[in-house]
């Protein structure tokens, strides 16, 4: 069978990890996108799901939270800088 050569650009730390997760895998990358492809061809689609990252349950009660917040449904006491913050932590502390 003949073989032809493929050149595809890859964010570079992306491609460093890749390559180490394959290497514990016993793949290299060549062999890895050789499967991709075949399952591709054989399956007729990208052979896992593309998706947009849904918010768990936690994180959705937080974003509700920071609209409740800013909102004003809920106080939460506002500082202008960071180093305000840390002096009322620090107050705190020693309360």
């Amino acid at each position: 069978m003949a073989t032809t050569n493929v050149s595809i650009r890859v964010d570079e730390e992306l491609k460093k990890q890749a390559e180490i997760m394959l290497f514990d895998m016993g793949l290299n990358m060549s062999t890895a996108m050789n499967i991709f492809l075949r399952q591709i061809v054989r399956q007729g689609k990208i052979p896992f799901e593309i998706a947009v990252d849904i918010p768990n349950a936690e994180t959705i009660a937080a974003m509700k939270e920071v609209e409740d917040i800013l909102s004003g449904k809920i106080f939460a006491k506002q500082y202008k800088n960071a180093d305000e913050l840390f002096e009322d932590i620090k107050n705190e502390i020693h309360d």
